[in-house]
């Protein structure tokens, strides 16, 4: 895994992989505030909100990848 990946692609990436199990998160994208600080420190992908819905399926797509039961 790439540990400094352009920020953008490391969205896109997210975004595709997010998509190919039917999950999108609408406000997905590149944490703007980061580019504001005066350190140098990788940006920050900001997840954003998302109904309980589609919070709902990203915990069962994530347990399901994690071996764990899905209720």
């Amino acid at each position: 895994m790439d540990m400094d990946p352009d920020i953008d692609t490391c969205v896109e990436q997210l975004r595709t992989a997010l998509a190919a199990h039917g999950i999108k998160l609408p406000s997905l994208g590149v944490d703007a505030p980061t580019f504001a600080a005066q350190l140098p420190i990788r940006p920050l992908v900001a997840l954003g909100n998302c109904n309980t819905a589609t919070a709902q399926a990203l915990t069962h797509v994530l347990n399901k990848a994690a071996g764990t039961p899905c209720d």
